[in-house]
């Protein structure tokens, strides 16, 4: 098949052609609509701007009826909606003045539907590097670490995923794949490979995917040959970069290709199973599919990296942050997806410097070890809050002993120029280690930058602070910062002791800054 790419190029046309006229306006729905617009989208077929336009209305209409709450409980309607109007070129993070991808914050929420949850939720949020808002009424904030954690838990011990398991905390060893299912985790997981334990589990359900296929190059849903199951393991592989010709995937001759065109009709639609006639659900997947296919051909942005889509209107291409924010405080985008270190697996603070590390905030004392226990040092906290603020370097003729060759100086620079360090001092002692008060108080002063109100009366900081045993050591100039950060849960207040003059360490203090960064609006 690899050898005629012209048959690959006549498929995806006319079951485009087949697709755009049936589904002449696009509505909201897994048929007739989302999977409709993206499968057009991403095949290439042109298709005139106010189709687009259209579904965009449309949309925007459902939206401001359900007032930005698409369905109580099954959250992939919200991911769905995401990866359709990316495609299309509009921004979901602003539809009839609601946030679609708000819902995804909550992960309690989101994870409820089982495995579907999480898979479609990283696919959508990835898409275009989506960063999570903060949902103030999530039960737990949602990260995409989380969500990578949710799918690596369910996976089963042949390798695969399958609907239900894992849903009550345990997997039964008797279980079996899903293709489909085991493809959508698949794609989920196909930005992450950097990640150990995201390749170990995607080398694993890989083998099984090969000992699953049939005789005819693919896969059955129950006792049936179904062609959507196929396209989901094709766009899996597609999205790892995979080809379609990997001996793993091909069974007698037939690859993945081959067999999701053996259900094709004259016309373009295609059936769900051997028999039975056409069937639109079919038809709509297997236009995308095929879209996935050629895309990879033709070495293009997979199906779901939609940074290449045409952008149709306002496109923010970051979160603005508080209202209050300073125009120079941006949102960092992601840089790295799936950066980790060797030395962080299991740590308490894991999320937060995996986070800042994808967005290139922090780095490790080497590629592989981040050191999360160590000391950090004031000139490195000082670099820490500049980039994760978004702000430019300045000169650093402010402290004596600085030198302006030093690799913090231009961060150091930026940290006085906008009042995050004392502007009254000679000295900033950039080598020595930041403690707990001493970040507390850069915190606060970044916090306001971001657009918070810092400002507490002395009866709540009194009260905020005498829950622990050792408030009376905090030196009076971090009383009210250290109970900003309290209150606002960038420091957590579980601990007896508030430590102030030891030493912050270098884990703990990314946990701070991701934790104001989520508040801020700006991850």
């Amino acid at each position: 098949f690899a050898a005629e790419p012209s048959r690959l190029d006549n498929a995806v046309n006319s079951t485009a052609a087949y697709v755009y006229g049936i589904v002449k306006n696009p509505e909201v729905g897994s048929v007739g609509g989302e999977w409709a617009v993206i499968g057009l989208a991403r095949s290439g077929y042109e298709v005139p701007a106010a189709y687009y336009a259209a579904y965009y209305k449309t949309v925007e209409q459902y939206v401001k009826e359900r007032q930005g709450v698409l369905h109580e409980k099954k959250y992939t309607e919200y991911s769905r909606l995401i990866l359709g109007l990316t495609a299309a070129g509009y921004d979901p993070r602003n539809v009839a003045g609601y946030d679609l991808t708000l819902a995804l914050g909550d992960f309690e929420r989101t994870i409820w539907q089982g495995i579907n949850g999480p898979v479609w939720a990283l696919i959508a949020l990835d898409s275009l590097n989506y960063s999570i808002p903060a949902n103030p009424a999530a039960k737990t904030q949602a990260t995409r670490d989380l969500y990578i954690k949710e799918i690596l838990h369910r996976q089963l011990a042949d390798g695969g995923w399958n609907l239900t398991a894992g849903a009550n905390g345990t997997i039964d060893a008797q279980e079996r794949a899903d293709a489909d299912l085991t493809g959508m985790a698949l794609q989920a997981l196909a930005k992450y490979q950097e990640q150990p334990e995201v390749k170990a589990a995607t080398d694993k359900a890989l083998a099984c995917l090969s000992q699953l296929q049939n005789p005819s190059g693919g896969y059955a849903y129950g006792s049936a040959t179904a062609s959507e199951s196929t396209v989901q393991v094709l766009v899996a592989l597609c999205e790892l970069g995979i080809t379609v010709d990997d001996p793993r995937f091909v069974k007698n001759g037939q690859t993945l290709v081959d067999n999701i065109l053996s259900f094709r009709n004259a016309d373009g639609s295609f059936n769900h199973s051997g028999s039975g006639g056409n069937n639109q659900m079919s038809t709509e997947q297997a236009l995308y599919g095929l879209a996935a296919a050629k895309r990879a051909a033709e070495n293009k942005n997979s199906l779901y990296r939609l940074s290449d889509a045409v952008k149709r209107g306002d496109f923010p291409s970051a979160a603005v942050g508080l209202p209050a924010k300073h125009a120079d405080v941006q949102a960092v985008p992601v840089l790295s997806l799936g950066k980790t270190f060797d030395d962080v697996k299991n740590h308490p603070n894991q999320t937060a410097i995996e986070a800042l590390a994808a967005r290139g905030i922090i780095t490790g004392v080497s590629e592989t070890r981040f050191a999360p226990d160590a000391v950090m040092t004031r000139a490195e906290f000082a670099v820490l809050l500049t980039r994760g603020l978004g702000l430019s370097e300045k000169p650093a003729y402010t402290f004596a002993d600085v030198p302006s060759a030093a690799w913090y100086a231009g961060y150091l620079g930026a940290a006085s120029f906008y009042g995050i360090t004392d502007s009254d001092v000679v000295a900033f002692n950039p080598n020595g280690a930041i403690t707990r008060q001493e970040a507390a108080v850069m915190t606060a002063r970044a916090a306001q930058l971001c657009g918070m109100e810092t400002a507490l009366d002395p009866v709540t900081i009194r009260d905020t602070l005498a829950q622990f045993g050792d408030y009376r050591t905090v030196a009076y100039r971090a009383q009210g910062p250290l109970a900003f950060c309290y209150r606002k849960g960038i420091l957590d207040d579980a601990a007896f002791d508030i430590k102030p003059a030891a030493a912050g360490k270098r884990g703990e203090i990314a946990e701070m800054l991701y934790r104001l960064l989520a508040k801020a609006a700006l991850l």
